[in-house]
């Protein structure tokens, strides 16, 4: 057994979001040591454009991992192992000093629609290659819009890194990257899990621009001297490991590890997360498939743009917005009537365009069948649904994929409602666990990632899944009084599309 298996370590996960960089420090029994959120904020300098400074996420970190500190006191001397998770896709670009050339261009930056378009000229399969059709929030297309809008900025780029792998940059010396997080940029071969020398060809790169592969559990490289030394850990040779994308970590850290488990998130933005032992790959429905954070799995996952924020929406347009837990109690005491179910409008939740399955930015969000009978309720009532309806669109892809998930944990703050945790059951047809807690935790992830890299545990000790709350099974009666719903929702998106296109 190593040391780190030993009573007494401990493990930080470093998970560096959009908004925030999350710090979790557990024991070697996975209890809370410390955690602490240090607040980022982003640039919009044009429409369609989302950016952040590299060094904020660096900066982040720092003040974290002090705040961690405080809180821990001697417990963090005893730290084993970091774990880093992050938000995929961001286009960091390097000089040959490793030094920032320009913001690094985030996941929801969209401004590379055209670059799209030209990746898959350049490159005729480029969809089986990839796995994953071409879109402005992957990698690739934004590097090709460097190299066309911003030429010096692109012949200056010695390497390019996604968020987590420059945090790790900076704290280890080491250009590394993990499979999960790789899978997003549209150069990765994923079915063999190395880069592939076509995909980095079509962005005008090569191999030397990329950092090197490991699996999410492996060590990755170790904490710098001059970092172990700032962090009061000077002499200690502390491995960082490979760790994983924000989906994949959090997979991890609720214990979706083997084939067919998996978690529907009902955040801001929503997913389907299933696990598999294979590469599935659906790109003409925008299936994103990615490798998974542990050797030799992989996922299928399908992502909506608007879940729990479309009730953040119809809430404050109501002038609710304080007010979420009543606005659900208000949708459920108008389902108590089936009658005036059958009769609610129908919403479509495409508020910022949508990924899974129709890849349309310019998608609109739309109530149908208003009548001068229909109050708030109603119209919560038909945004709660029309989520849940995307979700069973979703699910129809990964089930075409062979990817569907068995008995999903239901995480995220709209897990917090079991009236909508039943509603998506009984319109997806899933049977959905809920855990307590709720949270589909990716800072939770990369410090499971962390032990498995140190060495203290196997992935069945390390990566349990939490213990199950309740379940929500499918409802036949609610199922059958959705289904002519659901089939109108689908219709009413065809239409809307076929009269965008015909204006």
């Amino acid at each position: 057994m190593s040391s780190a298996a030993r009573g007494g370590a401990t493990f930080l996960g470093l998970d560096i979001g959009t908004s925030s960089v999350k710090a979790l420090l557990i024991d070697a029994d996975q209890r809370t040591v410390a955690d602490v959120s240090v607040p980022l904020s982003l640039s919009r300098p044009r429409p369609l454009w989302s950016e952040q400074n590299p060094q904020d996420w660096v900066d982040g970190v720092e003040a974290a991992v002090a705040a961690i500190r405080r809180q821990a006191g001697e417990a963090f001397l005893a730290l084993a192992g970091v774990g880093l998770s992050g938000q995929m896709h961001g286009a960091t670009l390097l000089d040959d000093h490793d030094a920032p050339l320009r913001p690094a261009i985030l996941w929801n930056d969209v401004r590379s629609f055209a670059e799209c378009v030209e990746l898959e000229r350049r490159v005729p399969d480029f969809r089986r290659r990839a796995g994953n059709i071409a879109m402005p929030g992957f990698t690739a297309p934004k590097i090709l819009w460097v190299a066309a809008h911003e030429p010096e900025v692109f012949a200056a780029t010695a390497r390019v890194l996604l968020p987590k792998d420059f945090v790790r940059l900076r704290l280890t010396g080491q250009a590394v990257s993990e499979m999960s997080d790789a899978s997003g940029t549209l150069w990765l071969d994923i079915a063999r899990r190395q880069w592939d020398d076509a995909l980095l060809d079509a962005s005008d790169l090569t191999l030397a621009h990329m950092p090197r592969l490991v699996e999410g559990s492996e060590v990755s490289a170790y904490l710098a001297p001059a970092v172990a030394e700032a962090w009061g850990l000077a002499g200690r040779r502390i491995p960082v490991a490979g760790g994983g994308g924000d989906n994949a970590a959090s997979a991890v850290g609720v214990g979706a590890i083997d084939p067919g488990s998996g978690f529907v998130s009902l955040g801001t933005s929503g997913v389907i997360f299933s696990t598999t032992d294979r590469f599935v790959s659906l790109p003409e429905r925008t299936l994103h498939a990615f490798c998974h954070a542990l050797p030799n799995r992989w996922h299928g996952m399908a992502v909506m743009l608007s879940a729990a924020s479309a009730l953040s929406w119809i809430a404050d347009a109501l002038g609710r917005a304080d007010d979420i837990g009543g606005c659900i109690d208000a949708a459920e005491a108008f389902a108590r009537a089936p009658e005036a179910v059958a009769a609610a409008p129908v919403f479509l939740p495409y508020l910022s365009g949508e990924r899974t399955p129709h890849n349309d930015a310019n998608a609109t969000g739309l109530f149908a069948g208003l009548r001068a009978e229909h109050g708030a309720g109603a119209l919560i009532y038909a945004v709660l649904e029309g989520v849940a309806f995307a979700f069973a669109d979703g699910v129809d892809v990964l089930v075409a994929a062979g990817a569907k998930p068995e008995a999903p944990l239901l995480v995220g703050g709209g897990a917090r409602s079991p009236f909508w945790g039943q509603m998506i059951a009984d319109v997806t047809g899933l049977t959905i666990d809920l855990a307590a807690g709720a949270e589909a935790g990716a800072a939770l992830g990369a410090a499971r990632l962390a032990m498995l890299a140190a060495g203290a545990g196997d992935e069945r000790a390390v990566c349990a899944r939490p213990p199950i709350q309740r379940q929500f099974v499918p409802d036949a009666a609610s199922a059958a009084l959705h289904a002519p719903r659901l089939k109108r929702f689908r219709a009413l998106y065809a239409a809307e599309k076929a009269a965008r296109v015909e204006g």
